[in-house]
């Protein structure tokens, strides 16, 4: 008789848990919320042609002007790339495409700063290749 009651004392035990844990899961919470400084923040860069046409599959390279480090994107069908990102902050970088044996004038980008992020300055280029 003692085997039957230890067994209900925890069954009891068990459910009480699986009840307690799902409560917790479905319970609103602040921590649920991600992290606004977790997502960096990026370059909206378009390459386009010398008449205006977006260039699908040009390289997008910046250049941190103090470290040398880059980052190196590839533009979409809109000639969009967004791999630009405030990973190469908070120095200026140099932002050059290139597409085939075509290549942009290169552009400088600074950064402004703060307790969360750095936001590229511009926020967003169009560079333009070269006939």
């Amino acid at each position: 008789m003692g085997m039957g009651k230890r067994f209900r004392t925890y069954g009891w035990l068990g459910l009480l848990a699986s009840v307690w844990v799902t409560g917790c899961d479905e319970a609103p919470s602040a921590n649920r919320q991600e992290d606004p400084c977790a997502e960096p923040l990026s370059l909206r860069v378009h390459v386009v042609s010398s008449d205006g046409a977006f260039i699908q599959g040009a390289t997008v390279t910046a250049t941190n002007l103090e470290s040398n480090v880059s980052i190196t994107g590839v533009t979409d069908d809109r000639g969009l790339t967004t791999a630009i990102n405030e990973h190469l902050a908070p120095s200026p970088i140099r932002v050059v495409a290139t597409a085939g044996s075509h290549v942009t004038p290169a552009e400088r980008v600074e950064w402004t700063c703060d307790a969360c992020h750095c936001t590229p300055v511009p926020a967003e280029l169009t560079l333009e290749m070269r006939d």
